[in-house]
């Protein structure tokens, strides 16, 4: 949506947005529109809603609109080649989260933080057939926060992607965009994240742990077991020493000492936690309620089934 907002206020016209169509939405679940088409319509600017962007009504549709280029940000659909070379340039411009050819795919900044890359950036791309394997003219860096989740660095990068899209407009109306192909050897993959994905293993290092902390938050929420449910933690650091206990083993405050889990090396010590169906909770209220004892052991038991996995 920064996207959008940037190019409206900027010195090119919109000729019209193609977006998702219209969702259940709210405790209601009445049908509304998708936030980039509110922002669209408030500016006057069509908004069009499309299950396949590939049908011919729509591709011809598109045509009319005999528009100069065409952006992508986070659509979400496979684009033909109908599409792509569809703009008189010739091409479509994306914006993608990362620094290419690392992490492409559909989840790349949970996955830089789960690798532990200190920085990120956005490239723009030309859109291709293959995933995110076109040739790049610009590429925006930033750093990754020590505790930066990836809300918080997906809500970065979205400004960012902004700028550069921007950016990468001036140099094309300039003639001085300049593409270079990405180093295919050198590819990385960041599929899209399943809820399994965001289980904690306790028998992990504390500093992987918290990564995975971060890289779910705030959703799907990295999450463990306890008492048979679903226990979400939202925020987390890593302790010094050695845990010394069985991975997930809960060690309740005392003194100084904050509430932490046994790790496969260290300790975790949750700063933000949810039970199912409960809300976002600091460490300290969380224990005032239905508190975790000492000596719990979090994860499901050894040979025990695992809790059915909840929707994202």
């Amino acid at each position: 949506m920064p996207t959008l907002e940037r190019l409206l206020a900027g010195p090119h016209e919109v000729a019209a947005v193609v977006t998702q169509p219209d969702r259940p939405r709210g405790r209601g679940q009445r049908l509304a529109p998708s936030p980039v088409a509110e922002v669209a319509e408030r500016a006057g600017v069509p908004a069009w809603r499309c299950e396949r962007v590939g049908d011919p009504e729509f591709v011809a549709r598109l045509r009319a609109l005999d528009a100069e280029l065409g952006v992508v940000v986070a659509f979400g659909q496979f684009l033909p080649r109908a599409v792509r070379e569809l703009p008189r340039a010739g091409f479509l411009l994306n914006a993608h989260a990362s620094l290419l050819p690392r992490h492409r795919g559909a989840a790349p900044i949970a996955h830089a933080i789960l690798a532990g890359d200190t920085e990120t950036g956005i490239s723009v791309m030309r859109v291709e057939r293959e995933m995110d394997a076109g040739p790049v003219a610009l590429v925006e860096r930033t750093p990754i926060g020590p505790e930066e989740t990836a809300g918080e660095l997906e809500e970065r990068l979205a400004r960012l992607a902004a700028e550069a899209i921007a950016k990468a407009l001036e140099r094309h109306e300039a003639g001085t965009l300049e593409w270079h192909e990405q180093d295919a050897s050198r590819a990385t993959f960041a599929p899209k994240i399943t809820v399994a994905d965001a289980r904690l293993d306790w028998r992990e290092p504390a500093d992987a742990l918290v990564r995975r902390v971060r890289a779910m938050a705030p959703r799907p929420g990295a999450w463990t077991e306890w008492q048979g449910e679903r226990l979400r933690i939202l925020r987390a650091r890593a302790l010094p020493g050695r845990a010394g206990e069985a991975p997930g083993t809960v060690r309740t405050a005392a003194g100084d000492a904050p509430l932490r889990i046994a790790t496969g090396a260290g300790w975790l010590a949750p700063l933000v936690l949810q039970r199912a169906g409960g809300r976002p909770l600091a460490a300290a209220d969380f224990q005032r309620g239905r508190a975790l004892p000492d000596g719990a052991r979090l994860g499901a038991e050894p040979g025990a089934a695992s809790a059915a996995p909840e929707e994202a």
